[in-house]
């Protein structure tokens, strides 16, 4: 019994537990040698070091129980009340219980590190500074005396204080092995990193003003951001730590990949390009809270925001126009207008307050193009956060179709196809578009544009331009799926937007939609199903470099190969009733299995689980060996009993464009794409132009790119600067200036 627990405990806390335990032994024995004669303030330090390690492995006792009692709480549930979550109070309720414990242990490290510094400190002052070293009871004595075991004890004795101090920094407040409950099951590692990512989310909006959230005890959208996020880290379910879950990730990033050739793309117009670029300063502008000016200005931003924001001209406020959740002093619509450089009446409303799912937009009149602007603002707030995350798909009704279905410009095969119902989208997204469309337009067509563009109205045959920047351009994209029928001279421009609509839907708006792309930006890439291929093909590069831990890779390999036995065993032969019964709770799960080797066998065997191959993220660039979409048998009675798993696994995995039932489905960039690409200066010298002649290609090109090629992530170093929305606005005018 002894043993077994002892195997459930982490190294570190067996080491920290010994440590203190000799902290609080030797710690009395100094003690009762020095009570009767040393100085006050050296009895305190020798009182307070060993209480606090007394007091640590109560902390760690009570940590570890209240470990050991969440881990049993997760393992009781059954797959059924993981995804209705039906016993989620009691784990919450457990899991609340060990935190707080792990939060009174990361106080009394604090309070010990605190003591060794003191108690360090007095022992050398009192060393160096007192002159009082008579006295045969202190316990400097031993220091100067001629007793060696004393000196030694006493350094002993502050070295194990320091020590254990440091330690308990470093170790964390974990006591127990999660793995040593959880082992292989996925279920319960989604399950306990669910409650992680839930009130970690939740702390942390705490600490930004958002109290409300710490209360909350319903299902809610941080809940179900958190879920998606316990569903991306399952891969711990096969031994991948998060940390060799990076080391794959750094590998995929050092690894050096041959530029891809655009010779048959074709080159985006000229007048597409201008039309943009003129444009996003309004999809820049919308930012109007500090972000914008911390990128641009990175050490005086809260001056250039406070510029912007019209605190220094207090006198023009009464001249601004007022916006929903705008400050008293209507600093954001005067930072939107001062940044665009137009004057306040252009500005007919907007909207700038902090709420889930609800977009802040302007929208400008332009008298002088004949145009009605809304301006959709990207991830600024925490809120945006939460939107950005609820990336699971939803389904579309008919009313967000209704610019398409309705419209009489699109052609028959294409409405054809968007009649051939459900279609998925991003389901954040779609509930921001929903809620901004009520905004502006309204249901029965008595909102802020009908009463600019309708018969007789100010802006009468004015044309509609939908702007915005990552998040903001995904929420523009769906709103004009609602407008475009009702204004067919209504166009949307989005700049590094989330893939946020299946491809039937994608397609059939490229008349109306452009997505544009800067280079190797994260953002266009950013789904579900990327994170999921991106994850397998940071395992698969690990397993591929010489220098990494081929224990767990092997046992890697061989949990993804008896999977792959195992689902395709299932396949061949299906119990149709089994099926009708857990269809309901099996779907949830197969949208949302992560990449990677988690499962359970014995679960697996008591229900319908599915399993989402690993799908390379560099399309067609690596030849995993076999040309098939199969998964393979290796124990099979002709499969070779020593062959190398990694081999037979690499052979296993599907390439990225195959396409299985079990899969989410794929979110896809909206309309017609348009990819900037930062080309290389060619330094040449030809000798028929003679020397000293350098040939310089153009900085940027612009291709019509296909959109089956932003389905996986790319890492690279510049990824997440890519994105930066005043990136991609320099490459289009440096086109423009290339091609003028």
């Amino acid at each position: 019994m002894w043993v077994s627990k002892l195997k459930n405990m982490r190294w570190s806390a067996m080491v920290l537990g010994t440590a203190n335990s000799l902290v609080l032994i030797l710690g009395i024995y100094f003690l009762v040698l020095a009570f009767p004669s040393c100085d006050r303030g050296l009895l305190v330090m020798l009182v307070a070091v060993p209480f606090l390690a007394a007091l640590r492995i109560a902390t760690m006792v009570k940590t570890g129980s209240a470990q050991q009692a969440t881990a049993k709480t997760v393992l009781e549930e059954s797959p059924a009340d993981v995804l209705e979550d039906a016993s989620r109070p009691e784990t919450r309720v457990r899991y609340k219980n060990w935190l707080w414990w792990t939060r009174f242990a990361t106080v009394i490290t604090v309070l010990q590190f605190v003591g060794a510094s003191s108690l360090l400190f007095s022992m050398v002052n009192y060393m160096i500074y007192s002159q009082n070293k008579a006295s045969s009871y202190c316990v400097l004595v031993a220091t100067s005396s001629n007793i060696l075991w004393k000196q030694q004890l006493l350094i002993f004795f502050v070295i194990t204080v320091c020590l254990a101090a440091l330690l308990q920094c470093l170790a964390g407040s974990n006591v127990l092995k999660w793995r040593s409950f959880y082992a292989t099951q996925d279920d319960a590692w989604k399950a306990h990193y669910r409650e992680v990512f839930d009130h970690g989310i939740r702390e942390a909006l705490c600490c930004m003003g958002r109290v409300k959230y710490l209360s909350v005890l319903e299902e809610d959208e941080v809940f179900s951001v958190a879920r998606l996020l316990g569903d991306l880290v399952a891969y711990r379910a096969a031994g991948t730590g998060h940390l060799k879950l990076m080391a794959g990730l750094a590998l995929l990033r050092n690894q050096s990949h041959s530029p891809k050739s655009f010779d048959e793309c074709m080159e985006t117009p000229e007048e597409k390009i201008r039309e943009a670029a003129d444009l996003h300063k309004f999809a820049e502008a919308a930012y109007t809270g500090p972000l914008l000016d911390f990128g641009r200005h990175p050490f005086l931003f809260p001056c250039a925001w406070l510029y912007r924001q019209g605190i220094l001209t207090p006198w023009t406020r009464n001249r601004l126009p007022k916006l929903d959740g705008d400050n008293w002093w209507r600093g954001h619509a005067a930072a939107f207008l001062k940044y665009v450089k137009l004057s306040p009446e252009v500005l007919r409303q907007g909207r700038v307050n902090q709420a889930k799912c609800r977009a802040a937009y302007f929208v400008i009149v332009l008298h002088h193009l004949r145009s009605v602007v809304i301006a959709v603002r990207g991830t600024e707030t925490p809120e945006d956060l939460i939107t950005d995350s609820l990336c699971r798909e939803c389904r579309l009704s008919a009313e967000d179709l209704d610019g398409l279905i309705n419209s009489c410009l699109l052609q028959r095969d294409v409405k054809e196809s968007l009649m051939s119902f459900p279609h998925h989208a991003h389901s954040g997204i779609v509930e921001a578009a929903r809620d901004l469309f009520m905004q502006i337009e309204g249901s029965d067509s008595s909102g802020l544009l009908s009463s600019l563009l309708g018969a007789g109205c100010e802006c009468e045959g004015y044309s509609i331009r939908i702007v915005g920047h990552s998040l903001g351009g995904a929420i523009g994209a769906l709103l004009g799926l609602r407008l475009y029928h009702r204004y067919p001279s209504l166009h949307v421009y989005t700049y590094g937007p989330l893939p946020c609509v299946d491809s039937v839907v994608a397609n059939a708006c490229s008349e109306f939609i452009t997505s544009i792309v800067y280079n190797n930006e994260f953002s266009a890439r950013l789904s579900v199903g990327s994170l999921l291929r991106l994850q397998g093909a940071a395992i698969m590069a690990m397993s591929k470099d010489t220098e990494a831990d081929s224990a767990m890779i092997l046992r890697l390999a061989r949990h993804f190969l008896n999977v792959s036995k195992h689902q395709k065993d299932r396949t061949q032969v299906k119990d149709p009733a089994s099926d009708a019964i857990s269809g309901a709770i099996t779907a949830e799960k197969r949208s949302h299995q992560i990449c990677g080797p988690q499962f359970d066998i014995k679960a697996s065997e008591e229900q319908d689980e599915g399993f989402l191959a690993c799908k390379d993220a560099r399309t067609g660039e690596t030849d995993f060996g076999a040309d098939n979409d199969q998964f393979t048998n290796p124990f099979a009675s002709d499969a070779i009993a020593n062959h190398d798993p990694v081999s037979e696994f690499m052979e296993s995995v599907p390439r990225s464009d195959s396409v299985s039932p079990t899969d989410p489905p794929e979110m896809y960039l909206p309309g017609l794409v348009i990819h900037i690409v930062a080309q290389p200066r060619n330094f040449d010298m030809p000798i028929w132009k003679g020397w000293g002649v350098h040939e310089k290609t153009k900085s940027h090109k612009a291709y019509i790119a296909d959109r089956e090629s932003f389905k996986d992530m790319i890492v690279s170093p510049s990824m997440f600067l890519d994105h930066l929305p005043w990136r991609c606005h320099d490459a289009m005018l440096k086109l423009l200036q290339a091609r003028s």
